[in-house]
Order: structure tokens, then C-alpha cells, then sequence
């Protein structure tokens, strides 16, 4: 009896999900935004990150997650002396390398599947734009990153949408239903986003892309965890609601967007060639 009534409801909420969705054949299969160009690649993290230059020019870099390379080589263009892109897709990093020989920077801009154990400290500043909640290891990531930073140096991360917001199932090319993570159970979400994506997903985890329901609670606890320091952190609230992301509860649920700069310690000892896992694993940004 039990489990005909709760396959009664999940077919009920099927249903109503699916009538709040929209037609397979008019569902976004796109991001809306264009793939950035290098002169404008560099546009979102000025938006969030105010005094992202000074953390650029003259600057050796890491780009956590470089994806095509675009972001990469526009910081080489920008300033930064050193450019190393960490992406675990091949066609990736070859179009990487492409389009940084193209703008003439391969001199300055590489890209690699992981980052070596000869350049653990190496860096000054590390790149993580809209990944975060993406990463299947979000706390290996961090650590690997601290570890690749020079002490003192810095991560300057932004990510959108937290998990508890709004839009947080990132499921809004089919439905405009705000909290469906929330309001349906996954199996329901998982059903009714099949008919829009093949990969077979059956968890919010297994989606193209990943999810790893990174709430700013958890967000918060990884970076103590990884050992960072908290330099600057900055939540956006859905509609500039004002004072909202001070509030318990409220924040998790009405917080667009993260931003932070983390910072190794200054007083942290470089790591041996041989600590730490072997980093990049987890680097590459997608479109779920």
C-alpha cells in the first residue's frame, strides 16, 4: 500500500512538473550567453572582483578549469607574466593552445591536465570563475589550489547559483519553477530533465557537468577545511533584497552568487615535491 501511494505521488509530481516545463523542442540545449571572446572574457570576473587587475599584472596565474583557453589567454593579455591553464578535457587544452599561439601568447600561456609537483607554490594568484559548485572534490580542488599558491598568494573564486537559491538545480533551460530542487523530489527532476538531456542522469550529481550541492554552509566549511584564509567574501542576494544574506536560513535560500578571495597563509611552509594528490582532476567547467 505504502509504495503504491508514494508511486501515485511521484507520478502526480511528475505530471505537474512537466506541465510547468517547457516543450522539449522549445528547451534552451544552450547556454543564452555567447562563448566569450578574449577582449570581453575577462568582463564577469571585473564585475565581481573589483581589484582583479592588481591581482594579474605581473603575475604568475592559474586557471582552475580554463575550459577553451579564452580566460587564459586574456590574462596573459592582461598583464599576468605566467598563464597556466588546468583542464582535464583534450580538446580543451588543444584549443587552448590554438588560440593562445593565434593571439601570440604561447609563450606565456600553457595548458595542462594537472598541475606538477615541481610547481606546487608557484603561483600568485589562482582563477576560479563559476566552477565551485561543479567540482565532484570541491575539497580536493581547494587544497590542491592552496597547494599550488605561493604563501600569501590568492584565489579569487565566483559561482553562481549556490545550491539553496532560487535557481540552484541549475535546471532552468526546461523550467522557470524557482526552488525545484526543493519543491520535487530528484527522482521527479531527474525524469522530467530526461527528456531534455540524454546522459542517463539519475542524481543532481550525474548531470553533464556535475553537481555537488554546494550551499554557502558547506562552501564556508570547505574553505576553513582547505586552510585558507578568508580575505574577502561577498554574497549577492537575489534582486539586491538588502541585509537578506545576513539572515540564517534566508541567506542559504536567497544568495544568487559567491564571491571570494581566499589567501594561503602567509607563514604556511611550502609543500615537499612529493605531498599532495596530483591536482586537475576536477577542472573543467560545464553546462549542465
Amino acid at each position: 500500500m505504502i509504495r503504491t501511494i508514494e508511486k501515485a505521488v511521484i507520478s502526480l509530481a511528475t505530471m505537474l512538473l512537466l506541465a510547468v516545463s517547457s516543450a522539449p523542442a522549445t528547451a534552451r540545449s544552450t547556454p543564452r550567453q555567447a562563448p566569450p571572446r578574449v577582449d570581453s572574457a575577462l568582463n564577469e570576473l571585473h564585475d565581481w572582483i573589483p581589484d582583479l587587475r592588481s591581482n594579474i599584472d605581473g603575475c604568475r596565474v592559474l586557471d582552475f578549469g580554463s575550459g577553451a583557453g579564452v580566460q587564459a589567454v586574456a590574462l596573459a593579455e592582461n598583464g599576468a607574466t605566467e598563464v597556466v591553464g588546468v583542464e582535464i578535457s583534450d580538446p580543451g587544452r588543444q584549443a587552448g593552445a590554438e588560440l593562445a599561439a593565434q593571439r601570440s601568447v604561447d609563450g606565456r600561456v600553457r595548458f595542462v591536465h594537472r598541475i606538477g609537483a615541481d610547481e606546487r607554490g608557484h603561483f600568485d594568484t589562482c582563477i576560479s570563475l563559476n566552477s565551485m559548485e561543479h567540482f565532484s572534490d570541491p575539497q580536493g580542488v581547494l587544497e590542491e589550489i592552496r597547494s599550488a599558491l605561493r604563501p600569501g598568494g590568492r584565489l579569487l573564486l565566483t559561482f553562481a547559483p549556490p545550491w539553496y537559491s532560487p535557481y540552484g538545480a541549475h535546471m532552468a533551460y526546461f523550467t522557470s519553477v524557482p526552488w525545484v530542487q526543493l519543491l520535487f523530489p530528484e527522482r521527479v527532476v531527474m525524469a522530467v530533465r530526461s527528456r531534455y538531456r540524454d546522459d542517463g542522469a539519475q542524481r543532481y550529481e550525474d548531470v553533464t557537468g556535475g553537481l555537488n550541492r554546494m550551499s554557502l554552509a558547506k562552501f564556508e566549511r570547505l574553505v576553513s577545511a582547505a586552510g585558507f584564509e578568508m580575505v574577502e567574501r561577498r554574497y549577492t542576494a537575489v534582486k539586491g533584497l538588502p541585509l537578506i544574506t545576513r539572515v540564517p536560513l534566508l541567506r542559504e535560500l536567497l544568495t544568487s552568487r559567491v564571491t571570494a578571495v581566499l589567501q594561503r597563509p602567509l607563514e604556511e611552509a611550502l609543500p615537499s615535491p612529493t605531498e599532495g594528490r596530483n591536482a586537475g582532476s576536477e577542472g573543467t567547467r560545464a553546462t549542465v
